[in-house]
């Protein structure tokens, strides 16, 4: 297991930026530790020289006193500041980073975490971790210094009593190297149990008309009860290791300073030392508890900040950014061929492709039919390499979609899906997605499809915020912004799936219409549930199991009696015979 300086040196890089603020930091708190034997330093002339008459100016009283405490609280505020300056550049640094490899991480990784841990982990934990760790940094290096400065004040009056205190350190460092350890492995547990449970209640914001509909919400309060138990266990676990080390440290110091405090009295009783001396020296004895006890304190919050942080770093060091090939082009003519491709999905035994070849000429239409579960959607998927073929290739104009530049390959596809997503942003913004805003293109895409009236009649036109995934549009009106987004792209290969489903028949045939135009002189892969919407497809591809199992034209494929046909009856329950129609 890495000791705790190895780890935080491996967070340390995201931080570079603050380290003028830690510099600072460190010699302010340097100035304020200073600070803290001069109390004790001004008992010792006090009690001996000050019930003199005229020994000591009264003057110099008030002003030494006041004085001392006006450094101190002034190099305190700002190594506070400083300090807090530097870990907010740290956080900002390794959020911005870890949120760029979410952007281009590769599609494997959003199947190991759900949406709710990689929100927590980079909203949360991440500024958590940066509040923890600022006041426990602070109040290590404060009294860390503190501890020296009156260490050497007490060497400086005393020397073969300090060492008896010096002896109290290796136990002390001891006992806080075998709770780190421990608070450490509870430190990830609770980590992920804190996941666990924002998965729960993430599941159920985004389900909850399921979840009222089928009377769940008991059953769902009594599995959010049981993974909230769970993490409560385990921060009691962490509080008592945490605090197990306070009572250890406390009653290893009493053991120290009642014996230097026993051999300080019999040195006074033998006159080794003045009143003074030996009030100077007890009282900067004393002093040293204090930051002893937070120094045992500090180690839980220490060791929870790093372990959040580290996770963070432990998320962009996972996996590699998605690679592609050299092979750069403007606009794809659109040939795409699929040539013995399997596909299966993480551990399974089924594949959800299963040695599938077809090609897909350029401006060809061509519409996938088939059960669920029959492989459609994998299909469409591996264009823009949202999945990686297990075996076969998959070519764009004949190249190899590995050999095409991640970037450039993505441009030769719009896709509009059945599951709509968009932004909490303008209308404008959510159509010209990823791309710069014009205006003229933005209105004649929402013309297309069939949207512009309605987005003239909101307030601000284009420029209207829409709320979080378009919860201010109905649902066909969503799904045209979609289809309104995929006109402006204007990419050479269109991807639908089930593009018209959530239009009344009106709006449908509108948008039909428009789809027709765009999809002209384009190759456009079709995937179709409702099989009316494909009747006039070049060419239609029944899939079953993974597997290619017929194609033609929907007349040829009806007249051949097999999969297409019998989907095609069962859809519209058609009376006749479907075997043998053909004249």
């Amino acid at each position: 297991m890495a000791t705790l300086l190895q780890r935080v040196l491996r967070i340390a890089p995201y931080f570079a930026k603050g380290r003028l603020g830690i510099v600072v930091a460190g010699l302010a708190a340097l100035v304020s530790a200073s600070t803290e034997p001069a109390l004790p330093a001004l008992l010792k002339p006090l009690l001996d020289k000050g019930f003199v008459a005229g020994a000591v100016p009264l003057w110099m009283v008030p002003v030494a006193i006041i004085g001392l405490l006006a450094l101190r609280g002034t190099a305190g505020f700002i190594a506070q500041y400083a300090l807090t300056w530097s870990a907010n550049e740290g956080v900002q640094a390794l959020r911005m980073r870890l949120f760029e490899h979410l952007l281009r991480a590769e599609p494997a990784l959003f199947g190991k975490h759900s949406a709710s841990s990689l929100t927590n982990m980079l909203v949360y934990e991440v500024q958590g971790a940066s509040s923890q760790l600022v006041s426990s940094v602070l109040t290590l290096i404060r009294d860390s210094l503190t501890l020296v400065a009156l260490l050497a004040y007490l060497l400086y009056l005393n020397w073969q009593l300090t060492l008896v205190i010096g002896l109290l350190f290796p136990a002390i460092a001891l006992v806080m190297r075998t709770a780190g350890r421990r608070l450490q492995r509870l430190a990830r547990e609770g980590q992920l149990a804190t996941d666990e449970l924002a998965y729960v209640v993430e599941e159920n914001v985004l389900a909850w008309r399921i979840v009222r509909l089928h009377g769940a919400g008991p059953s769902q309060a009594r599995r959010f009860e049981r993974y909230s138990i769970a993490l409560r266990r385990l921060l009691l676990k962490t509080v008592t290791a945490a605090s197990a080390m306070t009572p250890v440290t406390q009653i290893l110091a009493g053991c120290a300073i009642s014996t230097v405090i026993v051999i300080a009295l019999w040195q006074s009783a033998q006159g080794g030392q003045t009143v003074g001396g030996f009030v100077a020296y007890i009282t900067a004895m004393l002093m040293t508890l204090p930051p002893i006890r937070h120094l045992a304190d500090v180690m839980a919050p220490i060791v929870r900040g790093v372990t959040a942080l580290e996770r963070s770093v432990d998320l962009i060091e996972e996996g590699a950014n998605e690679r592609g090939g050299p092979h750069l082009a403007d606009r794809a003519t659109g040939m795409i061929e699929f040539d013995h491709v399997s596909l299966r999905y993480g551990d399974e035994r089924v594949n959800a492709l299963d040695d599938f070849s077809l090609t897909i000429n350029r401006g060809e239409t061509v519409a996938l039919v088939g059960p669920s579960g029959a492989g459609k959607s994998s299909l469409a998927h591996l264009l823009p390499r949202f999945l990686e073929p297990s075996a076969g290739e998959v070519r764009l104009d004949g190249v190899a979609l590995r050999d095409w530049n991640i970037d450039a390959l993505r441009r030769q596809f719009a896709l509009v899906s059945q599951d709509v997503v968009l932004f909490d942003d303008s209308v404008a913004a959510n159509v010209a997605l990823g791309a710069e805003v014009d205006r003229e293109r933005v209105r004649a895409a929402l013309g297309g499809a069939n949207l512009l009236e309605h987005v003239d009649s909101m307030p601000q036109g284009i420029d209207s915020a829409i709320g979080h995934n378009g919860n201010e549009l109905s649902g066909g009106q969503r799904q045209r912004l979609a289809i309104a987004r995929a006109i402006y792209k204007d990419a050479p290969i269109l991807i639908l799936d089930e593009a018209t489903s959530a239009l009344d028949s009106e709006s449908e045939r509108a948008v039909q219409s428009a789809l027709d135009t765009l999809m002209r002189d384009r190759t456009t892969l079709v995937i179709a549930h409702r099989l009316s919407t494909i009747e006039h497809a070049d060419r239609v591809v029944a899939i079953e199991a993974g597997r290619l199992v017929e194609q033609g034209t929907h007349a040829q494929l009806l007249a051949a009696g097999g999969l297409y046909a019998r989907l095609h009856a069962l859809q519209f329950r058609s009376p006749q015979p479907v075997q043998g129609d053909s004249p």
